[in-house]
């Protein structure tokens, strides 16, 4: 559990120079805290999904209910809103670095750079978009 936590901070914070020369992707502020607080508090909720298959990461920078017959019936719901929850939260986290740096025109380019890093730093046998958009087990 240790290592998801650390490794969603890496995600969150090691993209400096990545979507842009200029794009300062490390930056804070209350609004970009909120929203990086918010995926923390929901990670580990959806880390058992990762691992499972049933949820994955997306070429679009989010995740998306990959499989749901790997889900029990009484809780596809609650994993559905942990899913638009946490897709919320990443277009809110892509906008407000956009902003922070002055360019809310890189919304899509931070969005980008993102999606990239999070499947490039997604675990062992967690289920990715490729490029092409098929599913592929890391």
């Amino acid at each position: 559990m240790k290592h998801i936590t650390k490794l969603l901070w890496i995600m969150l914070f090691a993209f400096a120079g990545s979507a842009s020369a200029a794009a300062d992707l490390e930056v804070n502020t209350p609004a970009i805290a909120a929203v990086k607080a918010s995926m923390q508090a929901r990670h580990n909720s959806l880390s058992t999904y990762y691992a499972s298959g049933a949820v994955g990461l997306t070429r679009d920078g989010n995740v998306a209910v990959r499989d749901a017959s790997l889900v029990p019936l009484a809780a596809r719901q609650s994993v559905n809103g942990l899913v638009a929850d946490e897709n919320r939260d990443r277009a809110a986290l892509y906008r407000e670095i956009a902003r922070a740096n002055g360019h809310p025109e890189w919304e899509a380019e931070v969005r980008s750079t993102f999606a990239q890093r999070w499947i490039d730093k997604a675990a062992s046998g967690w289920w990715v978009q490729n490029a092409g958009g098929a599913w592929v087990k890391k």
